[in-house]
């Protein structure tokens, strides 16, 4: 499972970079709220996508870490997805509006976090063979 991780961060840190790359060209011209808005994204991603590649390398490890890996994997997609929707004024989505996901995707980076940290501090147990 922790490969799956490990993947996950990596194709997050991949597409952060080519938003990021596309943006300091091509997305400018959409104006400063929506350039703003694919930054705040390409930012948030980059981060969480160390964080999930991290979750996967501790889950190999530990065993531990994989509901924040989870967390971090939806979190990222819900929250930086809506974001460059957002920017890219697409229309509404099956009746969903960016701005309504947005915040769910915030809560499950977050999260993310205090799971990591719950995993972090759990009493080390003898892992099953």
């Amino acid at each position: 499972m922790h490969r799956i991780w490990i993947f996950l961060g990596a194709l997050a840190g991949l597409s952060g970079v080519t938003m990021a790359a596309a943006g300091a060209w091509i997305w400018q011209a959409l104006g400063p709220a929506a350039s703003g808005l694919v930054q705040t994204a390409t930012q948030m991603q980059m981060s969480h996508a160390l964080a999930l590649l991290f979750c996967g390398l501790s889950a190999e490890r530990t065993g531990r870490g994989h509901w924040a890996a989870a967390s971090f994997a939806l979190g990222i997609l819900v929250f930086c997805g809506g974001l460059y929707l957002r920017a890219f004024e697409f229309p509404r989505l099956l009746g969903i509006s960016p701005q309504g996901i947005i915040p769910i995707g915030g809560a499950l980076l977050m999260l993310g976090w205090t799971l990591l940290a719950i995993s972090a501090l759990r009493p080390r147990w003898p892992r099953r063979k």
